[in-house]
C-alpha cells in the first residue's frame, strides 16, 4: 500500500507561470523563451504520473527494456537536432554535442538490456514453506537533471526509473529547457501517457517537485546545496533521494607519475566548461606537473576552441571564486581574467597554493578551472580528498600498488579512477561501485545495476503451507 504523506510546506501554494530566457553562451543574445510550469502544473504532473504507474509497473522488465531500446533509436535518429539544441543552450562544441548525444543513446541501450535482467523476482528456497524476495518499483521519481551533460545524465536516471517500473516527472536545468523538452518528446514518444512527463522551470519548481508527497523517489545531479535541500524536502515525506552532487571531485597526484603526462590527464578532465577537478598534488612532482599543466592551459586558450559557459552567472560565480582565492593567498600560474566581448567565456585557469578553506576547492559551481594542492605525502592527499566526505568520484594517478590499494579501501567514494584523467559518468551517492580504468572511462560506467538498485525496493514474502 502506498502511504499518503501530506507536506505542509506546498498545501495551497500557487505561482502564476513566468518565462525562462535562454541565452547564446557564445553571444549573450537571447535566443528563445520559454514558459515554466506553474505550482498548480508542477501538482499536476505528479499526479498524472501516479495513475500511469498504476499500469506502467505492470509491464513486464522485457517490453520496459524495449521501450529503451526504440526511445535510443529515435534519439539517434534525431541526432543532428539534438546536438545543435547541447550546442545552443550548454555552448558546449558542435564535436562535444553529438558525444553528448551519442552517450545519451549509448545509456539508454544499456539500460534496455539491463531492465529484465535486475533482480527478477524468484525464490531462495524453493520449499515447504515458500520464502522468497520480489523486487518492485518505488512509484513515481523526480528526476532533476543540470546543464552540464545534460542528456547523459538525463538518459541514465530517466532510464533506470522507467527500466524499474517507475514513472517520471523530469524536471531539466533552466539553461538548458528546450533541449530537456525536446529529449523528452523524442524518449517519451513510445511509451503510455503520463509515464514520462516534463516540467519547465527554476528551482523553485525542482522543491516543489522535491517536497511533493506523491513523489516517492527524487533522483538528482547538480549542486551540493540543491542536494541537501532535496534531503531536508524528502526527510519530511519519506521519498528515497539518490543524488550525485556536484562540485569539484578529487584529483591525486602521487609521487613517481610522469608529471607531463599526470598535466595532460588533469587539463583532460579540468580544462572543460564542466570540468570539476581539484587536484591534490604531491610535493616530489608539484613543480614539473604545474609547469606541464601551465602549458596544457595555453595550448587550450591558444587553439580558441574552449567553448563558453552554460551564461554569464555562472562565469561570475567562477570568476569571485578565483577572485578570492588570489586574496587568500592563491597564485594563478595561467588564465583567471573574464575576456572582453560579448558570451560567456572564461580561460583554462590553473590555480596553485590553494587551500581547504577556499571556494574554489569546496564550491558547487563547474568550470575550466584547475585549483592545486600540494601535499607532503601520499596520505596527506587520501586525508584531504576524504575530508569533504563522501563523493561521487575520485581519481588516483600512481604507480605505487600500495598505494592504489589503500586509495580503494580509504577514499569514500562512489566511483574510483585509476591512472585515468577522464572521469566516468555521474554515479549517485551510496553506491558502492569501484572502477580501475586504464585509458578512457566509459561514460555510462554510474548508470548499472547499483542506480537500478535505487529505484527499487526489495519486499521479503513469506508463504507458510497451508495446513493439513
Amino acid at each position: 500500500m502506498h502511504e499518503r504523506r501530506e507536506h505542509p510546506l506546498i498545501d495551497g501554494m500557487v505561482r502564476a507561470a513566468g518565462q525562462l530566457e535562454i541565452a547564446d553562451p557564445a553571444t549573450g543574445a537571447v535566443v528563445g523563451r520559454h514558459r515554466m510550469a506553474s505550482a498548480v502544473e508542477v501538482r499536476d504532473a505528479v499526479q498524472r504520473a501516479r495513475t500511469a504507474y498504476r499500469h506502467w509497473r505492470t509491464v513486464p522488465a522485457s517490453g520496459r527494456g524495449a521501450a529503451l531500446a526504440e526511445a535510443a533509436d529515435a534519439v539517434r535518429v534525431r541526432a543532428g537536432r539534438l546536438a545543435e539544441l547541447v550546442h545552443r543552450e550548454t555552448g558546449a562544441t558542435m564535436a562535444a554535442a553529438r558525444a553528448e548525444v551519442a552517450a545519451a543513446a549509448a545509456t539508454l541501450d544499456r539500460l534496455a538490456v539491463l531492465a529484465p535482467l535486475h533482480r527478477g523476482p524468484g525464490p531462495r528456497e524453493v520449499v515447504d514453506p515458500i520464502d522468497c524476495r520480489v523486487t518492485e518499483p518505488r512509484g513515481v521519481a523526480a528526476v532533476i537533471t543540470p546543464w552540464h551533460r545534460p542528456l547523459a545524465v538525463a538518459a541514465g536516471l530517466i532510464g533506470a526509473a522507467l527500466a524499474t517500473g517507475n514513472t517520471v516527472v523530469h524536471k531539466p536545468s533552466e539553461r538548458c529547457p528546450q533541449l530537456g523538452v525536446r529529449f523528452g518528446e523524442i524518449i517519451g514518444a513510445g511509451l503510455p501517457r503520463g509515464v514520462l512527463t516534463t516540467v519547465v522551470g527554476d528551482g523553485r519548481s525542482g522543491a516543489l517537485l522535491a517536497a511533493d508527497p506523491d513523489v516517492d523517489v527524487v533522483a538528482h545531479a547538480g549542486s551540493g546545496t540543491t542536494a541537501q535541500a532535496i534531503a531536508m524536502a524528502a526527510a519530511l515525506t519519506g521519498a528515497r533521494v539518490i543524488a550525485e552532487p556536484s562540485g569539484r571531485r578529487p584529483l591525486l597526484v602521487d609521487a613517481g607519475v610522469d608529471p607531463a603526462w599526470a598535466a595532460k590527464q588533469a587539463a583532460a578532465a579540468a580544462f572543460t566548461t564542466s570540468g570539476r577537478q581539484r587536484i591534490y598534488l604531491h610535493r616530489a612532482v608539484a613543480d614539473t606537473f604545474l609547469k606541464a599543466l601551465v602549458a596544457e592551459a595555453h595550448a587550450v586558450n591558444g587553439s580558441g576552441e574552449l567553448p563558453p559557459l552554460a551564461d554569464r552567472q555562472l562565469r561570475a560565480i567562477i570568476a569571485a571564486q578565483v577572485a578570492e582565492a588570489a586574496a587568500s593567498g592563491a597564485r594563478c600560474l595561467t588564465g583567471g581574467v573574464v575576456p572582453p566581448g560579448p558570451g560567456a567565456f572564461y580561460p583554462a585557469t590553473v590555480l596553485c597554493d590553494c587551500t581547504p578553506s577556499m571556494e574554489v576547492l569546496a564550491g558547487d559551481a563547474v568550470g575550466p578551472v584547475a585549483p592545486t594542492m600540494v601535499v607532503d605525502s601520499f596520505d596527506d592527499a587520501l586525508r584531504a580528498a576524504a575530508s569533504r566526505g563522501r563523493g561521487a568520484a575520485v581519481t588516483v594517478l600512481t604507480t605505487d600498488l600500495e598505494h592504489a590499494r589503500r586509495a580503494i579501501v580509504e577514499l569514500p567514494a562512489g566511483t574510483l579512477t585509476m591512472n585515468s584523467g577522464v572521469e566516468p559518468g555521474p554515479l549517485p551517492s551510496g553506491a558502492d561501485e569501484v572502477e580501475a580504468v586504464d585509458g578512457v572511462a566509459d561514460d555510462a560506467l554510474g548508470y548499472g545495476p547499483w542506480l537500478l538498485d535505487g529505484f527499487t525496493r526489495v519486499k521479503v514474502v513469506l508463504w507458510p503451507a497451508a495446513r493439513r
